[in-house]
């Protein structure tokens, strides 16, 4: 319940309103519970998944890469990273289908987490049973985002515009993607128009913690790695994906309070 009584909340300013909302709303779902399943389940599912993907299509590099660009590392601390997800010369033969398969369900489940927090934000019951494949196609769509992202360097490399398409392509697709997502995972029952400031906040937080990455989590690995070795550069990585899941949680919780009218009904009030 929230700790401020709502008659009283009538007298406070529409940005006092926001963001006592946000916070009422935020502890409801356990925003920050959400964020540490969406960084475990991301871990040990999606990121495999996409190595493995990424050294079948020749562009393992470019997935590391990428990691390294969202991590904003450099030196010691970019060499960290390269060692923890550049998969071995084998990967592909020792990699079973049966491997890759289960790799997938998995990642069927991280993408159903990440649609039952966007319900939460807006109210909604669950999808019903036969829109699991919306999932998968989900899944796919991340991955094909994601394996883009990385190698989209190698289109215009060596040239002055490289740093320029790279994030051209990073964040208008990013805010293409996560616009589509929200709409996709929750069936339609939202609309486009106010979902798009959630995927606005999302990207726009994901640039952020690019930033704190850089300043925060670069120093950190090298540290981490000099003195604990591996295990060093995946707290470091593990405690990174926290932020990306809570901002990926977060964005649409925002998106919610800036489009929502009636800022005073709770969400789980709206049919």
């Amino acid at each position: 319940m929230s700790s401020v009584p709502e008659s009283a909340r009538r007298h406070e300013s529409w940005p006092v309103r926001v963001v006592l909302r946000l916070w009422d709303t935020g502890r409801e779902m356990e925003l920050m519970h959400r964020a540490l399943g969406f960084s475990a389940l991301g871990l040990v599912t999606l990121v495999p998944l996409l190595i493995v993907i990424a050294a079948a299509s020749g562009g393992a590099g470019g997935f590391v890469s990428w990691m390294r660009a969202g991590l904003g590392v450099a030196g010691r601390s970019a060499d960290a990273v390269d060692v923890l997800f550049s998969p071995p010369a084998r990967v592909l033969s020792t990699t079973t289908a049966i491997s890759v398969v289960a790799a997938s369900v998995f990642g069927v489940t991280f993408v159903a987490s990440v649609q039952v927090g966007y319900e939460r934000v807006w109210g909604l019951v669950a999808a019903p049973w036969h829109a699991t494949w919306r999932r998968a196609i989900a899944l796919s769509v991340l991955v094909g985002y994601l394996l883009a992202a990385a190698n989209s360097g190698a289109l215009m490399s060596g040239t002055p515009v490289e740093p320029a398409f790279r994030l051209t392509v990073t964040v208008l697709g990013g805010l293409l993607f996560f616009w589509w997502l929200q709409y996709f995972l929750l069936c339609g029952r939202v609309r486009p128009a106010a979902l798009f400031p959630g995927a606005l906040a999302t990207v726009a937080g994901l640039a952020g913690l690019r930033f704190f990455s850089h300043f925060v989590f670069s120093p950190w690995i090298a540290s981490s790695a000099v003195s604990y070795g591996p295990i060093g550069t995946v707290l470091v990585v593990q405690s990174w994906l926290i932020g990306i899941g809570f901002v990926i949680y977060a964005g649409p919780l925002l998106g919610w309070a800036l489009t929502e009218r009636r800022i005073d009904r709770r969400p789980t009030g709206r049919p």
